[in-house]
């Protein structure tokens, strides 16, 4: 499922996250990719002292754990720390699907990819993230402050920036639950069950729908 976060970073998170990455340098991209996508990536990314990115870190993940469609949608249970990438004119990720296993030392599963918008729609031209779904590929381009989340099985894709900077950071999150159709599934109850809680709180209807979605959480999360 894929699923629109919308105004993760406001204009102020924005700027202090531009000021911060213009600060530090970027680096060929590849060195991140697993071996079969290093082949098609062609893109930057953010290279800083432990300072610059703690602080870029604690700016745009704070904002973005604590967005609600992150934490209903998502169900997280693990989340990386992100990279943040920028693609200059002529740069392109070719179709690729992410890792399965992810991380250094401690491992985790890979569910979900994030990408969060750093730079405007106006900002630069092409650089679609292209996502094949089971409705076909899906272009997405969002303002900045914007994310999307979607399966990390899928096949996806960055088209080519023809002008201008592309600035992005992208994560990944281990979910509750593995399933990708469960969690869609969960995610709908759950904007169900919100709708009923503010219309009729006291409804029967109200509280069974609560309970349902409250079990099979319970019963479809895994350690």
């Amino acid at each position: 499922m894929l699923i629109v976060l919308q105004s993760v970073l406001n204009q102020e998170q924005l700027g202090a996250s531009r000021q911060l990455l213009s600060e530090g340098t970027f680096k060929d991209g590849r060195h991140s990719a697993g071996l079969q996508a290093s082949r098609h990536k062609n893109n930057q990314e953010f290279s800083a002292n432990d300072q610059q990115t703690s602080a870029l870190n604690n700016l745009v993940m704070g904002a973005l754990i604590s967005h609600p469609v992150y934490l209903n949608a998502g169900l997280p249970r693990r989340v990386a720390a992100p990279y943040y990438c920028r693609y200059l004119s002529g740069m392109a990720y070719g179709s690729h699907i992410d890792d399965p296993i992810m991380g250094q030392g401690d491992r985790y599963r890979c569910d979900i990819a994030i990408t969060i918008f750093l730079s405007g729609p106006d900002e630069y031209q092409g650089g679609e993230l292209d996502i094949e779904t089971e409705f076909g590929s899906q272009r997405v381009k969002l303002e900045a402050g914007d994310a999307v989340m979607y399966p990390a099985s899928s096949r996806h894709s960055v088209n080519k920036v023809t002008s201008g900077e592309r600035l992005v950071a992208v994560t990944w999150m281990q979910s509750l639950v593995r399933e990708s159709d469960k969690r869609g599934l969960l995610y709908q109850l759950y904007l169900a069950k919100e709708s009923l809680r503010k219309s009729d709180p006291d409804a029967e209807a109200t509280q069974r729908v609560d309970q349902s979605y409250v079990n099979l959480v319970r019963m479809w999360s895994c350690p």
